[in-house]
């Protein structure tokens, strides 16, 4: 391209993703629920007239892969008859590309001068689409019959004019119909702005801004190309675990082999465990958006947000598995799965470039339902989609206090949950000690309690890395595990990770999660020991714990430099 051809694609990248933040932010400011407003569970996008990704808002990076899944049916089923003011509405895994049933799309096509000129994509996590339990995600489902309102692609909004009868259906088959309503509501705004931005885009450009965003896929390709050229060829073989669900959990195997292979990467799931019998199988768009993620994060370029990318990774991920399954198999609390593909993928690429990865962390977000009816038979209830760790990278420690690198989440305020609920969090922090020892220290657990005010609630939780905690990397230690723990009239309980039942609390019960800690990197005894004495100093590593896990031995807030050369060639 010229110079001046380069820039104009420059500008036209910026607005188009400008714009897919401003439905973000559209989302946010209108959204009813604090799953959505304050946890940030939603995804925004927008899709050329071909249905391809072209832009992503900063949202959750391991829903924007999904996408190009779900496009795929909206243009076989409606592409062609897509008209001015239609929007279509899909949660279904089988058949239509979706995720599990609270994960609800909703996609606008979008029309310039009187032909189809792109597509106002948005998704977000709905508070609760009925089934057995509050918050539409119990693990003990064993079918996605009893997970809640199963809705195939159709026509939300129909040339300009809502389809009534269906807000209805969507009302009736939810626990919390103003949370739902509000948050569609929310997204339909969102879809405006899409067509409002896509349309001034055109307007400005005309029929050349088509040229220009085929040419931002052609890039986004190249880009990636050429960055996995870079890479070493070889082969990587890695499994990881999910603990298991019940009380007597069979650990369920993540195998992934990893090929790089001049400018492609090839990523094979045989080997995976068959889908069981429990909500944690993960429909396979998920499971692709946390390929493309894993890759994304290993080069160093500056790569366009669209869909071009992808084209250079190949996955294979076999139909009845939990990477893949099939009806009737359960998949609300899929996210457990997915988050665990892009920790194997990681463990695959660590011999080959141990320098680009990260060592697992917290095990992806932990999922916290509590609902219930209140004295006069009203509905309440919160869903928690709690994060908090990275594990070590090669030069950097793990982060605490943040987002799963899949995410861009966020914890919900604890003020908003007393405010709206009847509970009180009794406890939020780090936890010391918690993070995988290494030259490079993984990031910290967090801890989370809950004080039950009304008479009685209903808690269903997702959680992991209790049994096979966050692995390191290069000789880094492994994090802490995770724990739940419910105590009710003085008798303490320690929860499976994943419970088949959901548990019934009655007022005063408490529920302490505490996560996973990240993995760690590198030798612990090779850590600067001026980097173990502020951790000693901010609280995230005990005395005991330097001297134990560092060999660093502090006295009165500092290093006794002879003690600890003493010490560690003694472990040396």
């Amino acid at each position: 391209m010229a110079e001046r051809d380069a820039i104009t694609l420059e500008v036209i990248k910026n607005a188009l993703g400008s714009t897919a933040d401003e439905m973000a932010l559209v989302i946010m400011r209108s959204a009813y629920s604090p799953v959505v407003r304050d946890t940030l569970d939603y995804s925004t996008a927008l899709c050329d007239r071909h249905g391809r990704v072209v832009a992503q808002g900063l949202t959750l990076a391991v829903q924007l892969g999904t996408f190009p899944t779900v496009m795929r049916y909206v243009l076989g089923e409606f592409g062609p008859g897509a008209r001015p003011g239609d929007v279509y509405l899909t949660n279904d895994p089988y058949g239509y590309g979706g995720q599990h049933l609270p994960d609800l799309y909703v996609i606008k096509p979008v029309f310039a001068a009187g032909e189809l000129a792109g597509w106002a994509a948005t998704m977000a996590h709905h508070s609760d689409v009925g089934g057995i339990a509050p918050g539409s995600v119990a693990v003990h489902a064993t079918e996605i019959y009893q997970e809640g309102l199963r809705i195939p692609l159709c026509k939300l909004v129909d040339g300009g004019v809502e389809d009534e009868a269906l807000l209805r259906i969507v009302a009736a088959n939810t626990r919390q119909p103003i949370h739902v309503l509000g948050d569609l509501r929310a997204q339909l705004a969102a879809c405006r702005i899409g067509e409002r931005g896509l349309v001034s885009l055109l307007e400005r450009y005309g029929a050349e801004a088509h040229t220009y965003m085929d040419e931002l896929q052609l890039l986004a390709e190249r880009v990636m190309r050429a960055e996995l050229t870079k890479l070493p060829d070889g082969v990587g073989m890695f499994t990881d675990w999910i603990d298991g669900v019940g009380d007597s959990p069979v650990p369920i195997p993540i195998r992934v082999r990893v090929e790089i292979a001049a400018d492609e990467v090839s990523i094979d799931f045989e080997g995976t465990s068959p889908q069981v019998e429990a909500s944690v199988n993960c429909p396979v768009g998920m499971v692709y958006a946390a390929c493309y993620c894993a890759v994304r994060g290993i080069v160093a370029a500056e790569i366009p947000n669209c869909e071009g990318y992808m084209r250079p990774i190949r996955i294979h991920a076999p139909a009845g598995t939990v990477v893949n399954p099939v009806l009737p198999a359960a998949c609300g609390a899929r996210g457990v799965i997915g988050y665990r593909v892009y920790d194997a993928v990681m463990g695959a690429l660590a011999p080959l470039i141990p320098d680009r990865v990260i060592a697992a962390g917290e095990g992806g977000p932990t999922l916290v339902a509590i609902g219930g009816y209140d004295e006069e038979h009203r509905p309440f209830g919160t869903t928690e989609v709690l994060v908090g760790n990275w594990g070590a990278r090669a030069e950097r420690d793990g982060l605490e206090g943040v987002s799963n690198p899949l995410a861009n989440l966020g914890n919900q305020p604890v003020e908003l949950i007393e405010a709206d609920q009847p509970l009180r969090v009794e406890r939020y922090g780090l936890v010391p000690d918690s993070g995988g020892a290494g030259r490079r220290r993984g990031g910290l657990a967090y801890v989370r309690e809950y004080a039950l005010l009304a008479e009685q609630a209903t808690l269903t939780i997702r959680t992991d890395r209790r049994d096979h905690p966050p692995y390191g990397l290069d000789g880094g230690d492994a994090g802490a595990p995770s724990t739940n723990i419910v105590v009710s009239n003085g008798n303490t309980r320690e929860l499976p990770t994943m419970p088949m039942e959901a548990y019934t609390l009655v007022r005063g019960d408490r529920y302490t999660h505490v996560a996973a800690g990240g993995g760690g990197f590198g030798d612990p005894l090779q850590r600067d020991p001026a980097a173990v004495l502020e951790d000693v100093l901010d609280g995230k590593v005990s005395v005991a714990a330097a001297r134990e896990r560092y060999g660093v031995v502090v006295t009165d807030g500092a290093v006794d430099d002879a003690a600890t050369r003493a010490l560690r060639e003694a472990r040396g």
